[in-house]
């Protein structure tokens, strides 16, 4: 019997060359088995990321710049009514009516319309901002909600009752559209009546301002390049995202309207027209400026919309996916893909827990550490795309070997952040596919743009130690003990793994704490 002897201090611990019970081979088939189904459908979703890079690859190489505008005199142009839906944005309010009143755009055939369904003083500086642009002749109403009935959904839904335009923009409290937004896009609806919307990507008014919002960039620029533009190069199914976009009234109108029934109505809609035979047109090259959440508690209540959203519309509505007589196999394919995505937390989860377990047992079924290389093959394809979405993708300036050097730093610590973000967005996938319902929460926004602005308001700063945050906290000393459970008896194969799940809890717990104390 070969004995293995292991100094900790002053401590030695020893381990036999054993044969396991039939109970411990059984419990080291079960943490395998879970942590292959979960490695498996990982590496699935990457290979799926990877369809979509050769789409947008081939595309933008046959295709550099987005479709050209058609030309459309002004007395020809239609009445868009614009709809900024609001709740609690004391901080944003005024700089968005500012910005929409600055649209080039003919003032006899623009509509705005503030929906505001806030609580505080959001209500005054709103309507007094409305009533400064009214009395300069424009055509605004503020429009104010004390039930909230449908949360945005409804919003909307009520707001396009007293709207008179053809088209419909929508921008959220944080954006900034350009003035020239409604003359580039508009004309497009105006050739081709089969364009549903018309969704433009979104620009980060203030990625510099913290480690938070630089990692938020990194993916979020990665949905907004690859996967829209993938998707729509592809002819797949894609998404209006919510804000920063244009609708065509009957395209709501024959979809069914604005549903409440999810916490991503822009997702659920999305799919409901298209499946309606309208179409998305996505304009890459056209950027509409946005606040980034600034602070972990924001970030998370995001992050938790986004999932819970997406489980929920997965559920509602691949049935209707499948059943379509019109869609090709293909598009069901990744149209099921983008469905399920937010459920990649749960999987990603469940790497990191079983991951512990695995590494001290995998020995005992016969599973080669070879085995594991068969799926880098996933991993370097999510390289390749994130590399493409913000170094290659002409969206962050023309300094590629800056670019680079950013993006081969903050690349490992966007790793990291995702998966210590893992566990609180996988409460939030369970919830949506198990049907648990919970109010809307918007994100706060504080109008921050450089680090001499500060998240220090107390209106909107979340106060209250949740149980997740604690759990956070547990996981993060969990594979700091499995780091150091590796080093001791030199199993190294999940080390790089288990340091990267340690420092991503970590910081995940470190600045929800930090940031619940800055009133």
């Amino acid at each position: 019997m070969l004995l293995q002897i292991k100094k900790l201090g002053d401590y030695y611990f020893t381990t036999e060359n054993f044969v396991p019970s039939d109970g411990q081979i059984l419990f080291a088939k079960i943490c395998f088995f879970i942590y292959l189904i979960s490695l498996i459908f990982t590496t699935i979703y990457c290979l799926f990321q990877l369809q979509l890079w050769l789409k947008y690859r081939k595309y933008r190489k046959e295709h550099p710049t987005d479709p050209p505008l058609p030309l459309v005199k002004d007395e020809d142009l239609p009445i868009v009514t614009v709809q900024l839906p609001m709740y609690n944005e004391m901080y944003v309010a005024e700089k968005l009516i500012d910005v929409i009143a600055k649209f080039d755009y003919p003032k006899e055939k623009l509509e705005i319309h503030v929906l505001d369904d806030s609580t505080d003083d959001t209500q005054t500086i709103a309507a007094n901002k409305v009533k400064e642009y009214k009395d300069k002749g424009f055509n605004i109403e503020y429009i104010h909600r004390t039930n909230r009935q449908g949360y945005k959904a409804g919003a909307l839904k009520e707001g396009m009752e007293k709207g008179k335009g053809e088209f419909i923009a929508i921008f959220d409290a944080d954006f900034e559209p350009h003035p020239d937004f409604l003359r580039k896009t508009i004309p497009y609806f105006l050739t081709d009546p089969t364009i549903g919307v018309v969704q433009t990507r979104w620009e980060h008014s203030n990625e510099d301002y913290s480690m938070i919002t630089k990692l938020q960039a990194l993916q979020l620029n990665v949905h907004f390049t690859v996967e829209q533009m993938g998707r729509s190069a592809g002819n797949f199914l894609l998404q209006f995202n919510g804000t920063a976009g244009v609708w065509r009234r009957k395209t709501i109108e024959d979809a069914g309207g604005w549903e409440a029934d999810t916490l991503t109505e822009d997702l659920d809609l999305s799919y409901r027209a298209q499946m309606k035979g309208y179409r998305i047109l996505y304009l890459e090259k056209l950027g509409s400026p946005a606040e980034l959440p600034a602070e972990m508690n924001a970030l998370k209540g995001q992050q938790h919309r986004w999932m819970k959203g997406g489980a929920e519309s997965a559920k509602k509505l691949l049935p209707s996916v499948w059943r379509s007589k019109s869609l090709s196999f293909w598009q069901k394919m990744q149209a099921t893909g983008h469905l399920v995505s937010s459920s990649l937390f749960l999987f990603v989860f469940l790497l990191g827990v079983f991951s512990v377990p695995v590494m001290h047992t995998m020995h005992w079924i016969g599973i080669p550490k070879k085995f594991f290389s068969w799926f880098m093959a996933g991993f370097l394809s999510m390289v390749i795309v994130y590399y493409t979405a913000n170094i290659k993708a002409d969206i962050k300036g023309t300094n590629k070997e800056k670019l680079f050097w950013r993006f081969l730093g903050l690349y490992p610590l966007f790793l990291c952040l995702s998966m210590g973000l893992a566990f609180h967005n996988t409460i939030a996938v369970v919830q949506g596919w198990f049907g648990k319902k919970s109010e809307f929460v918007r994100t706060p926004k504080f109008n921050i743009r450089t680090g001499a602005d500060s998240v220090k308001k107390g209106n909107y700063i979340k106060t209250k130690l949740k149980w997740p945050t604690i759990v956070e906290g547990l996981l993060c000393i969990y594979f700091v003990l499995g780091v150091l459970d590796g080093i001791i008896w030199n199993n190294t194969e999940f080390l790089i793994f288990h340091i990267m799940l340690a420092l991503g809890y970590g910081a995940i717990f470190y600045y929800s704490i930090k940031h619940m104390n800055m009133k």
